[in-house]
C-alpha cells in the first residue's frame, strides 16, 4: 500500500518536472527532421548521466543533434575531431610554460564542457581513446599534478563511421562497454528527405532559445534515480543478461555457437538505468517490461561478442537480442 502511495506521489512529481521533455523534442524538431530515436537516446543518456556511442554514415545530423541539445539546455558544447595524429593533450589539456610568470600554467582541453562530441572516435590511436574514456568514467582529468573535476552534467557522444575501416583504431570491447548506449541510425524516409531539402535551402534558421539550465538537469537526474523498479522487473533484466551468457538454459541452444561471450554486469546496471529514464520520458514513476524492451537493443548491442560463425552467417547482435527478448518470459 505504501508503495502505491509513493508511486502516485512520484507520478505527480514527474508530471510536474517532465514538461521540458516535450519542449526539448519540439526544439529539436525545428532543426532536425526525423531521427526521433536519436533524440530520445540522447535524452536517456542525459537523464542517466551516461554516454552515447553513435554509429551511422556521414550526413545524418549527428553533430547537429548534440549541438542543438546543448543550446536548448544552455550548456557548454565542444567538438573534438579525432584524427590519427591527435594527442591526449589535445583532448584533456596540457601544461604551458608562461614566460611572464616564469611557471607552468594549465591550459584546459575541449573535454571541459557539458556536451562533448567525439567525432569519428575510431580514427584516433589508443592513447587518445583511453584519455577520453578515462575522463568519461572518472568525471575528472589530471593535468600535471592537479586533478580537475569535469562540468556537470557531462555527456559524451562519440560517433563511428561503419563504412570506412582504413586507418581506424576500433574501440576494444572493454572500452565500448563504458558507453551506456550504442545507437545505430539509418537514412531518413523520402518524405523526411524532402523536408530536409526544404529546411536547408530556405536560408538562415531561427536561433535556438534555451529552455532550461544545466543545474535543472542535475535535479531531474535525481528524480529519475527514484523511479520504482519492481523485483519482477529486476529478475527480467537479469534473465535477459544471463541469456547472453547461458543461452542453453533459456531454450536458446542455437545461440551457443553464435555468442562468443555474454554481456557484463554493467549491462544489467545500464538496462535498469536506461529503463528508468525511458519510463520518465513516458511520464511514469515506475518501470514496466515494455521500457526494458524499448532500450534493450541500444544497451546490449555493443556488449555481446559474436563468433566467427555468426559473422559467416551474417548474424548481427540485434538479431541475437531479438531472439532473446522473444524467448525470455515477460513478467
Amino acid at each position: 500500500m505504501n508503495e502505491t502511495v509513493n508511486i502516485r506521489e512520484l507520478n505527480d512529481l514527474i508530471a510536474s518536472k517532465s514538461s521540458f521533455i516535450s519542449m526539448i523534442r519540439s526544439g529539436m524538431d525545428r532543426r532536425i527532421v526525423g531521427q526521433k530515436h536519436l533524440v530520445d537516446s540522447l535524452l536517456i543518456a542525459l537523464l542517466c548521466n551516461g554516454h552515447v556511442l553513435l554509429e551511422g554514415v556521414p550526413g545524418l545530423a549527428k553533430t547537429l543533434a548534440i549541438k542543438t541539445l546543448a543550446s536548448l539546455v544552455d550548456a557548454k558544447y565542444s567538438r573534438i575531431q579525432f584524427t590519427p595524429d591527435l594527442l591526449p593533450a589535445d583532448v584533456i589539456g596540457t601544461l604551458i610554460y608562461s614566460v611572464k610568470n616564469e611557471s607552468f600554467e594549465v591550459k584546459k582541453g575541449p573535454i571541459f564542457a557539458n556536451f562533448v562530441l567525439a567525432d569519428e572516435i575510431n580514427r584516433a590511436p589508443a592513447k587518445v581513446q583511453s584519455a577520453l574514456l578515462e575522463a568519461m568514467q572518472e568525471r575528472q582529468v589530471t593535468i600535471g599534478e592537479e586533478t580537475f573535476p569535469l562540468d556537470r552534467p557531462f555527456l559524451v557522444m562519440a560517433t563511428q563511421n561503419p563504412i570506412e575501416q582504413e586507418g581506424t583504431y576500433p574501440l576494444p570491447e572493454a572500452q565500448t562497454d563504458r558507453f551506456l548506449l550504442k545507437v545505430v541510425i539509418g537514412y531518413p524516409s523520402k518524405e523526411e528527405e524532402k523536408a530536409i531539402i526544404r529546411q536547408n535551402i530556405k536560408g538562415a534558421l531561427d536561433p535556438i532559445v534555451p529552455i532550461l539550465k544545466p543545474s535543472e538537469i542535475l535535479d531531474v537526474q535525481k528524480i529519475v534515480g527514484k523511479i520504482y523498479i519492481d523485483e519482477k522487473i529486476e529478475n527480467y533484466i537479469v534473465d535477459i543478461v544471463f541469456a547472453t551468457r547461458e543461452p542453453g538454459k533459456f531454450g536458446l541452444s542455437d545461440l551457443d555457437s553464435i555468442i562468443s561471450y555474454g554481456a557484463s554486469p554493467r549491462a544489467s546496471i545500464s538496462l535498469a538505468l536506461a529503463s528508468r529514464a525511458y519510463a520518465f520520458l513516458q511520464g511514469r514513476g515506475y518501470v514496466i517490461p515494455e521500457d526494458v524492451r524499448a532500450v534493450c537493443h541500444d544497451v546490449m548491442r555493443h556488449r555481446i561478442g559474436l563468433s566467427y560463425e555468426a559473422e559467416a552467417n551474417n548474424i548481427g547482435a540485434d538479431e541475437v537480442i531479438t531472439a532473446i527478448l522473444d524467448k525470455v518470459v515477460v513478467p
